[in-house]
């Protein structure tokens, strides 16, 4: 700094672009940080990093590295999953890949944009994950475990908020400019309103829509044609001719422009909204297995971190723990509850030998057991890890996308020709330019697929299919296979009283009406819908893997398993009665079910309970293909092998065991009352004690492709008939200006007739 102060206030830093002292012909940086990350850049012969970045790179960190593990390999290298924060932009991604690629002992770096995830395999030999985690924030971005919350990108929100909020005021002035060729305006009120709307479309024109100004011209620095570009032009069009037309004291229809970028970031921004569903699904995963355990050490029992389990260890287990790893019996007996894992309907009974899985709940007993699994290794954990996979999966192109090029290429070559051919004939150039971009505007087009997939979204909601985003409703049109769970999908998930007496039943809620097990639950349900007064049972007991014990009436009562679905009640050593107890399927199941074959999809039932009681329950639903026994992996399998016979499959379930699958299908839904890692990674979530709400969302689904297909004809059209007319001198900028938002209107017309076919 000289010693007539600051040379510029202009200058910025040449990483993070922070504002700084100094010349802005100087390379600058703000802190050492950034200067450090420059020079790994520029060591990676990585400059034109900074050249192509859609953003400026964040400021390095220098929190403390996350205390994360690698796995060792067969061959030496070690690997490691992990999360890389505070990307910005697909430049982001290619930077930290190259980086680390170009890192000694580096052989694998990739890093997905969609979720942050980094696969990195190196040689410990060569080099350390400390040094290459150290790069990384060096870099300025911070890495994580996969289970850290992702921070939520707010820009296009606060974008979108800004837009709106100034478009509503825009579209007031210009309602009151309309209205005032109706009834005289005066002058000066006219030009205040024309000069302020103006400078309230700057930020919209300048700053909000600045995504598809960077969409453009990194599509056109690329060589790609991309629907981005004649959004650009459009608005930059606008706002040239706006400004143009405000000088000369005329109309320069800003309404149009405001509404126009509202209406293509909200689009965006809806399409962004399930884009982290798959960490916070993994993360609501990875939090159901306890954090804490009770070991054996030196024979007393310790409590330690569920993180610092190994396989081989002791650990005890007592009534209403959860367990924290795959584990072995050892000793011991009781009844433990695997509903969300295993898919069994009720607790079952374990003993010396059984594997019970992490995340099971120990209802009756004590247990001690030997760990199998612990950490990353857990069934649990590897049913998170998929979930995280799943959301790397690349999604398929709409037909916008496909379209977008030979549209994109027609209408800048319509608006050269128009140049051209009014240049030879001696005529103006700029008015049919300026109207063929105008009306060539692709919002129409742009809307036809949101505004069906948002009408369709609320006919569904109204009928209790909640849908998690457009994609996802308009995707159930795509389905020809239906796999369904059976505990909780197709059932009630919860057990309840076919056969008893009345007698039987009595005694048997005298000594269960203090349980929270769902047998005895059921039993006392049962009671009260037959009005049977209940007894006050005494010198209650629970008998860990036997029943329940208590005396009613002054005679002793022993409730206790009889077999698959039934109990037995014992009085002083004789049998009183059994008691018969079955997951019922649900009322409208089977006309649901026989509604969906009627369309010419094929229902098939994939769940974790015993064959005998699968085979009943499909029975009555009219299923005919079932799959009993399936594990939380067999079912992702499955569904694997579906999608690799050519088929698009729907799968539909509510607990943690079926997240695979849920992860794995072509569209996930989950029952309401599921798992919430299920709700969390499904597209859509049925919302009432229900399927029916299922059939109502294939029906809004096939509402919503007929009326998307309809506005694209129309919206085609539209733009053939009227980029001609403009092209031909018919149609001057100001025409071209109303009738763009009459070409939405009619496509938002169309959309709305979805409720009315429903």
């Amino acid at each position: 700094m000289s010693e007539e102060g600051p040379i510029s206030q202009q200058a910025h830093c040449a990483h993070c672009g922070l504002p700084v002292e100094g010349s802005p012909d100087e390379v600058l940086f703000c802190c050492s940080g950034c200067e450090l990350a420059a020079s790994i850049v520029e060591e990676a012969g990585l400059q034109r990093w900074y050249q192509e970045r859609e953003s400026e790179a964040p400021r390095p960190d220098t929190r403390p590295l996350p205390a994360l593990s690698t796995e060792i390999g067969a061959d030496g290298t070690a690997a490691l999953d992990f999360r890389v924060q505070g990307l910005r932009c697909s430049s982001c991604v290619w930077l930290v890949e190259r980086v680390l690629e170009g890192s000694e002992g580096v052989e694998h770096a990739r890093v997905s944009y969609s979720t942050g995830r980094a696969e990195l395999r190196f040689d410990p030999e060569k080099t350390s994950l400390d040094t290459l985690l150290t790069r990384v924030q060096q870099l300025g971005y911070q890495p994580a475990a996969l289970a850290a919350a992702p921070p939520k990108d707010e820009g296009l929100l606060i974008r979108l908020g800004v837009s709106a909020f100034l478009a509503a005021n825009i579209m007031l002035m210009a309602a009151s400019l309309y209205l005032g060729w109706l009834s005289e305006i005066e002058d000066s009120v006219a030009t205040l309103f024309r000069w302020t709307s103006l400078v309230l479309s700057a930020p919209i024109a300048m700053w909000a829509a600045e995504p598809f100004h960077k969409g453009a011209w990194r599509a056109a620095r690329e060589g790609h044609l991309h629907m981005d570009l004649p959004i650009s032009l459009a608005v930059n069009v606008l706002f040239g001719h706006a400004l143009w037309a405000t000088v000369q004291g005329q109309e320069g229809y800003l309404d149009s422009l405001a509404m126009l970028v509202t209406l293509l970031l909200a689009g965006r921004v809806l399409d962004q909204r399930g884009r982290r569903a798959a960490q916070e699904a993994a993360s609501a995963l990875a939090a159901t297995a306890p954090s804490r355990a009770r070991i054996l050490v030196d024979g007393q029992p310790v409590t330690t971190p569920s993180d610092q389990l190994q396989p081989g260890m002791t650990l005890l287990l007592s009534t209403g723990e959860e367990l924290a790893a795959d584990c072995v019996v050892l000793d011991g007996s009781g009844m433990v509850r695997t509903a969300q894992l295993t898919g069994e309907s009720e607790p079952v009974p374990t003993g010396p030998g059984e594997l019970l899985l992490a995340g099971s709940t120990l209802v009756q007993g004590n247990l001690e057991l030997r760990i199998e699994q612990a950490g990353d290794q857990t069934l649990l954990a590897r049913m998170a890890e998929g979930l995280l996979e799943a959301n790397d999966r690349p999604q398929a192109p709409d037909i916008l996308d496909r379209i977008a090029p030979w549209f994109t290429g027609a209408t800048l070559s319509v608006a050269a020709l128009s140049a051209i051919g009014w240049y030879l004939v001696g005529g103006e150039i700029m008015p049919p330019v300026i109207a063929v971009l105008v009306v060539a505007c692709p919002c129409a087009l742009s809307l036809a697929r949101p505004l069906s997939a948002a009408v369709g979204l609320g006919a569904a909601a109204d009928r209790g299919f909640l849908a998690r985003s457009g994609d996802a409703l308009l995707g159930l049109e795509q389905v020809d296979v239906v796999v369904m769970d059976k505990t909780g999908t197709l059932t009630h998930g919860l057990p309840s009283v076919t056969e008893a007496d009345d007698k039987t039943l009595r005694l048997a809620a005298g000594v269960e009406r203090g349980s929270i097990h769902p047998i005895a639950r059921a039993i006392v349900q049962e009671c009260s819908a037959r009005s049977i007064p209940i007894p006050l049972g005494t010198d209650l007991q629970e008998l860990p893997g036997q029943g329940m014990l208590g005396r009613v009436d002054g005679v002793q009562i022993l409730v206790q398993a009889a077999g698959p679905g039934k109990v037995m009640v014992i009085a002083d050593g004789a049998l009183v009665g059994e008691i018969a107890l079955r997951d019922s399927l649900r009322e409208d199941a089977t006309e649901t079910l026989a509604a969906i074959q009627a369309t010419g999809r094929r229902v098939e039932m994939l769940t974790g309970d015993h064959a005998d009681v699968a085979a009943r329950i499909a029975e009555q639903a009219g299923i005919d293909v079932v799959h009993a026994k399936a594990t939380p992996e067999s079912k992702a399998a499955y569904i694997a092998e579906l999608q690799e016979q050519g088929h698009c499959v729907l799968f539909i379930g509510d607990g943690i065991n079926d997240g695979p699958a849920l992860a794995r299908a072509d569209v996930a839904v989950a029952m309401s009352t599921g798992a919430g890692s299920s709700v969390l990674v499904s597209d859509a979530v049925v919302a009432w004690p229900s399927l029916k709400p299922l059939l109502a969302g294939f029906r809004a689904s096939k509402a919503a492709h007929k009326a998307t297909r309809s506005n694209l004809i129309r919206s085609g059209t539209y733009n053939v008939l009227a980029v001609a007319a403009a092209a031909l001198g018919f149609v001057n900028p100001l025409v071209a200006a109303v009738l763009m938002p009459l070409s939405s209107g009619m496509v938002l017309l169309g959309a709305l007739s979805i409720r009315r076919k429903l």
